[in-house]
């Protein structure tokens, strides 16, 4: 078995993420008081008690999500006597999951991952007016389709591919007007679904020029170390290690497309065959399976799910 690591991104955030693992290991509870102390926010608090509302905020979501990743992997780590370097043959994550998946490889701390994902949650949240942009999932479609949709859809305004997430599941993003328009163009050219996304701003997309600034300027303050694991990056689907390599395509992910449909590819190509999904929820393990069925997906996110893992 070969196997990679891959980090989920936002979508899965619940009131309730990650209490579970946290009441089931001590050690779980310590990443979380890391992050919290980091942030100087109580965000354990919000995690595990609400108000809902607060924890959907991009700038809460984002961390959140992470500390879950990195709790489990703390577990894996200290219990299961797991050795990254020797038993994970690559990481990935989704959006924000790259930085979930760069902490893992030893690149980032888990308090400089917090910060730097406060930080590009509330530079992305800020960086469109509520309303004037959003995303759609167009469901039925290759990219190819949905690129020639966006492109058209764009005399409306920004339009453009987001995430090519899987075969037939395609995100645009860009100007509120201009998605509606390539909701409406995916019907014409028989799209099944395309459906409006409940997110708060147009991420991947030009629009998000001004957070790509922010993040420039943040990751050229952090240390980075270089990675004990290859990452395969969301914006080129390759495989890199070196620090400065990584810093601009972080920067580049902001408003380029997140390829996780070659992402994938690119880790069966290089003879992984098992997928772990490491954190809260199973999207990407659902993904993989719709990528390539000869691959194996498990989601360790869980005590239960966690335990099955160790005995392996």
């Amino acid at each position: 078995m070969t196997q990679a690591f891959v980090f989920p991104g936002q979508g899965s955030q619940v009131v309730g993420i990650g209490r579970e693992v946290a009441e089931a290991f001590p050690c779980a509870r310590e990443v979380f008081e890391e992050i919290d102390e980091a942030l100087n926010q109580n965000l354990t608090k919000l995690m595990f008690e609400g108000p809902d509302d607060d924890l959907l905020l991009t700038e809460n979501a984002q961390p959140a999500i992470m500390a879950v990743s990195q709790a489990v992997m703390r577990v894996l780590q200290a219990e299961g006597k797991l050795d990254m370097a020797s038993s994970v043959a690559f990481v990935s994550g989704h959006s924000l999951g790259e930085y979930s998946a760069l902490a893992a490889a030893g690149c980032f701390s888990v308090a400089d991952t917090a910060r730097l994902l406060k930080t590009r949650g509330r530079a992305m949240q800020e960086a469109v007016p509520v309303g004037e942009g959003t995303m759609a999932a167009l469901m039925g479609l290759e990219l190819e389709d949905v690129i020639a949709i966006a492109e058209e859809a764009s005399k409306d305004g920004v339009c453009a591919a987001a995430n090519d997430n899987a075969p037939g599941q395609v995100v645009v993003s860009g100007d509120t007007a201009a998605v509606n328009r390539a909701i409406e163009l995916a019907k014409e050219k028989g799209a099944k679904r395309a459906i409006l996304l409940p997110v708060s701003a147009p991420f991947h997309c030009s629009m998000m020029a001004p957070a790509a600034d922010v993040m420039g300027r943040a990751l050229a303050t952090v240390t980075m170390q270089p990675l004990t694991i290859p990452l395969i990056a969301n914006v080129t689907a390759a495989p890199v290690s070196d620090p400065a390599v990584v810093r601009p395509l972080l920067v580049e992910q902001v408003t380029g497309m997140v390829r996780w449909r070659e992402c994938v590819l690119t880790m069966k190509g290089k003879g992984v065959d098992t997928l772990v999904e490491v954190g809260s929820g199973k999207v990407l393990a659902g993904l993989a399976r719709r990528i390539d069925k000869e691959l194996t997906a498990i989601s360790v996110g869980t005590p239960q799910s966690i335990e099955e893992f160790l005995k392996g």
